[in-house]
């Protein structure tokens, strides 16, 4: 069984990966066994997690990057290959938001929430494939979101940009599955629910009435995420893919 989960000799990249969420991904990952390469647009944002992996006994790797840059993307990728020799996972979690009524949302911060999380994930994922092609193996692990299966109320939470890049996150997940699945690559999905980071820190003031929602009585903890990180980024899920999966304390179940 343990086999399933091991990723000794394994390397992968994390986007995102220096705080919140990411930084817990990366953590598993590397306790598992797993080289962790960890994107981050400001590279300092990366050195505490950095140092607590390392701790761990972690081989890791910083860079900088843009996800919605391609030259920079490629640079990360010929970087990884070269201190590690391989690219066996990849996990989708750089992102951004912008919260502002709907009828007067601005376009420049559309824009900035599209390209960054549908447009970094996609041409991460393509420079990416490109090289587990190469190795007839790979798994991509895109982060989606809760929010994109349903509207949000706009005092609640009035993100309309980031709501639908994680509402197109899951249809990119099915379109790259699709079209990898024959070089033995597999690409699935985690849609988180309502975790304690920075994105979601606005929803503080609406906690009480979020609790009453979700059937677990809870926010998530970050530990939530790294079983099915593991399970996506291990041998155990070689036949899922295209696959969107919700933590979120069966929130979703009740819609």
């Amino acid at each position: 069984m343990n086999e399933l989960f091991d990723l000794t000799g394994k390397t992968a990249i994390v986007t995102g990966g220096g705080r919140g969420l990411g930084k817990e991904m990366a953590a598993a990952l590397g306790e598992a066994g797993a080289n962790v390469v960890i994107c981050s647009r400001k590279i300092t944002t990366s050195s505490e997690t950095v140092e607590f992996l390392k701790k761990k006994g972690i081989q890791v790797l910083a860079l900088s990057c843009d996800v919605s840059n391609q030259k920079e993307i490629d640079q990360v990728i010929a970087k990884t290959e070269a201190q590690f020799g391989s690219i066996d996972i990849l996990v989708n979690n750089s992102g951004t938001s912008w919260i502002a009524p709907t009828l007067d949302y601005p376009e420049d911060k559309w824009d900035k929430v599209m390209d960054v999380n549908v447009k970094g994930t996609f041409l991460f994922s393509q420079a990416a494939a490109k090289k587990m092609l190469q190795q007839k193996s790979g798994k991509i692990i895109n982060i989606s979101s809760v929010t994109a299966n349903f509207g949000t109320h706009p005092l609640f939470l009035d993100a309309i940009a980031y709501n639908t890049s994680k509402g197109a996150i899951i249809t990119l997940t099915k379109e790259l599955a699709v079209k990898l699945a024959p070089y033995n690559i597999q690409v699935n999905a985690i849609a988180p629910g309502f975790f304690p980071t920075k994105i979601t820190s606005v929803l503080e003031k609406h906690e009480k009435q979020l609790l009453m929602k979700i059937p677990a009585h809870r926010v998530g903890h970050s530990s939530d995420l790294k079983g099915l990180t593991l399970l996506l980024a291990g041998t155990g899920s070689d036949y899922i893919t295209g696959q969107t999966i919700a933590i979120d304390g069966g929130l979703s179940s009740m819609l």
